[in-house]
């Protein structure tokens, strides 16, 4: 131990060099936060919250818990105390939230139904036991900053929005806190243990921005679509000067968008010194598409890509794979590929984990992709976060899709405007109606009521199409009434990732070389997946849904759009799940008054009109299903951080994973959890091997013994095992015997 400082008080030990003095920590801690917190205005607020985060470490009884000769004592509320004693509100809560949270996460402000003690518990306790009373020292080392100042410039549209503001600087500010405090820690420890810590060094947008350069000159510049594809990239590059903000970029399927969206962000970001671009995506299966495009075209180490079945990185060098899983902690990276669940999860956070790289979506090029995907039962939460974004954290959004949402709050043009939807959102491609016309390749069209009979039928007429159903049951129906033909395959969410990549590639080599190939197939055929059939089957969805459909028949516009059909059905016997039953309704009635073509941009502007209103008109909260954005409201500076944060659900999953021992990489890997000490990576490994099912299959399939968790007395419930391998088919997936299993009332899926 060391104290060449003069100083007694200590914030870190080790057994392997000199202590970290306290008030160096503090320091530390505060310079960074400042730093972090200046990309927004908050550099003041910022350096606050550093530099009295760990004010409680100034006391005996903390210091003797160092050399492990005392129990733990709460060192967080103190200084939120000092806060509150000190500054007046609103900017002492938030900091007050910020410092008490720094470890646990944020609590509620009040009440008792909590897994954390409410803030106003925490500034109410009194010095005992479990946290002592501040030494008088840390006035002699650490000054009291003054008042900062920053709320009252905060931009607002509607003052209803004000406690949703207040919440949202609120998390910032804890990001900054909370990233400042791991980053001095690390530092301090990597230095002591004398390891090197691999962050930053990432290339500037500058140097990617050659390389995309670099990379377009090397694609193929033939053809007619090619010619398109030009065009719309140099009209959408010219754009990139406007000021940042909200943007749309509606471009159709085959225009080139994602390379698109990434050359104006690059251009935008360097225009006006925005930091990074994090592209937003709604599925895995895109994410990893779309990152695998965009190391093509910049390089491996600069693309993060950070999503639940992430495994590794495919960068050569190792102190490039470390950099990346270092930076999927802050997002310190130039380029970030991520699902809406992570962004916009971590949005509404209250963990420190989760919460670390929100300052760093300040100052940011933020493009959601298939934008009309945002669930629609808390929409409005998703658009205000995005709208704060642009009005107070120096961050430009573009809602990137060939449909594009009706999410504009336009107040020249009430009956098309959202209220709290984005506002001054600005078109970026050149003319959407007639690239529409360019690129249309099908002819949709609703061919009535169809029985599994005539819809098996209606697969069997041609020896390529594509029949996407609303559930899995269907699929596996209609896959056995026809599966004695040949090249005849199946889709579904009941195989494991693993298993549907070599059936994919199966049914694109039968495509190409013009065998039989018909596909029963669930909505997961509509999520990025490149084929290319002359005809698709779709089942009543939503337009956006059917428009994704047509985005697999004629996708290389090789053949005439009149003999590219789209047949949208219905099924007395399989009507859309409860979930989809909203969306399929509305795509009915704009396919009726749309039927010359319902997916020109007119019809799927009406579409998502229709269907907010018919949302909000049969429930007040139908955008924003827990009402987050009035209970925010109502709290004032007591918000109810933990409660948002559980009630915030991108996906309302009721599901449960099961491990597939599809492969021998699989059943490795399951070997090693049984020995690892760390499983972190191995979690990573079987994600693609995962199937997930609703809870009562999953509990039938624990009390049979078909499933059981690997090592449960280290491991506990977590990795849920197939041991039961017959249950797994090699044609649909997992599966088992039941009664009556494809009766839609009776079955589990």
């Amino acid at each position: 131990m060391s104290e060449s400082t003069g100083s007694s008080y200590f914030a870190h030990s080790s057994d392997l060099g000199p202590w970290q003095p306290l008030r160096v920590h503090l320091e530390n801690t505060a310079g960074l936060a400042r730093t972090f917190a200046a990309e927004f205005g908050g550099d003041d607020l910022g350096f606050a919250a550093g530099i009295l985060h760990d004010l409680g470490k100034y006391s005996s009884a903390f210091q003797k818990r160092l050399k492990n000769e005392g129990p733990p004592v709460d060192h967080s509320t103190a200084g939120a105390q000092v806060v509150a004693e000190s500054f007046s509100p609103p900017i002492a809560r938030a900091l007050a939230f910020c410092i008490a949270a720094h470890h646990a996460g944020l609590p509620n402000g009040r009440g008792e139904d909590a897994s954390r003690s409410p803030l106003e518990r925490r500034l109410n306790k009194e010095a005992g036991k479990d946290m002592p009373a501040l030494d008088s020292a840390w006035q002699s080392e650490i000054d009291l900053p003054q008042e900062p100042g920053f709320l009252s410039s905060l931009c607002t549209k509607d003052k209803t929005r004000i406690g949703f503001q207040f919440a949202f600087l609120t998390r910032m500010l804890f990001s900054c806190l909370v990233d400042a405090d791991f980053r001095d820690t690390e530092a301090y420890f990597s230095e002591t243990e004398g390891r090197s810590v691999a962050r930053g060094g990432f290339p500037a947008l500058a140097e990617l921005r050659e390389r995309l350069e670099d990379h377009f000159e090397g694609l193929d510049g033939k053809g007619t679509v090619n010619t398109r594809r030009k065009e719309i990239l140099a009209a959408v590059r010219d754009r990139a000067a406007a000021a940042p903000g909200n943007f749309s970029l509606t471009v159709p399927t085959g225009g080139g968008k994602t390379l698109t969206s990434l050359a104006f962000a690059l251009d935008h970001a360097i225009r006006h010194g925005l930091r990074r671009i994090i592209y937003v995506i709604p599925f895995t299966s895109i994410v990893e598409q779309n990152a695998a495009v965009f190391r093509e075209a910049l390089g491996d180490e600069a693309v993060l890509e950070h999503h639940s079945q992430y495994v590794d990185s495919p960068s050569e060098s190792p102190h490039a794979r470390d950099k990346l899983f270092l930076a999927m902690e802050n997002w310190d990276a130039p380029i970030v590929v991520t699902t809406g669940v992570q962004f916009f999860e971590s949005l509404f956070a209250a963990r420190p984990a989760r919460c670390r790289k929100l300052h760093n979506i300040s100052g940011s090029v933020v493009i959601l992709d298939e934008a009309q995907t945002l669930p629609l039962e808390i929409l409005r939460p998703c658009l205000a976060a995005l709208d704060e974004l642009t009005l107070n954290y120096n961050s430009s959004v573009v809602l990137c899709t060939a449909t594009q949402p009706a999410v504009h709050e336009r107040t020249e043009d009430p009956e098309r405007s959202l209220r709290g939807g984005l506002s001054d959102v600005r078109e970026l491609a050149p003319d959407p109606e007639k690239l529409y016309e360019a690129f249309r390749r099908v002819r949709v069209s609703h061919g009535g009521e169809m029985e599994d009979d005539d819809l098996a039928e209606a697969c069997l007429e041609q020896e390529q199409v594509l029949c996407i159903v609303n559930n899995r049951r269907h699929a596996r129906a209609l896959y056995e009434a026809i599966s004695y033909e040949d090249g005849v395959f199946q889709l579904t969410t009941l195989m494991c990732a693993k298993h549907r990549t070599p059936v994919l590639n199966k049914i694109r080599r039968r495509l190409k070389a013009g065998e039989p190939c018909r596909v029963i197939a669930t909505s997961l055929v509509e999520a990025g997946v490149d084929v290319d059939f002359p005809r698709v089957l779709r089942a009543e969805a939503g337009l956006d849904s059917i428009a994704q459909a047509a985005g697999r028949c004629n996708r290389e516009g090789k053949h005439d759009p009149d003999q590219s059909q789209v047949l949208v059905f219905s099924s007395p016997k399989w009507q859309p799940p409860a979930e989809l039953a909203q969306f399929a309704q509305a795509g009915r009635e704009i396919l009726r008054h749309y039927h010359e073509d319902p997916l020109s941009p007119e019809a799927i502007e009406s579409y998502f009109r229709l269907l907010y209103w018919q949302r909000e008109n049969s429930d007040p909260n139908g955008l924003d299903k827990h009402a987050l954005i009035e209970r925010m409201h109502r709290a004032r500076l007591d918000v109810p951080f933990e409660d948002i944060a559980r009630d915030f659900r991108m996906i309302e999953d009721t599901q449960k994973p099961v491990i597939i021992p599809w492969d021998d990489d699989a059943r490795r890997a399951v070997e090693s959890l049984r020995f690892a000490e760390e499983v972190g990576r191995l979690a990573r490994q079987l994600q693609p091997y995962i199937v997930n099912v609703p809870e009562r299959a999953f509990q039938q399939l624990r009390e049979s013994g078909a499933v059981q968790p690997i090592d449960p007395e280290r491991l506990g419930e977590q990795f849920p095992l197939l041991v039961n391998e017959s249950l797994y088919d090699k044609n649909v997936g997992l599966c088992w015997e039941e009664p009556d299993y494809i009766s839609p009332e009776k079955s589990l899926w």
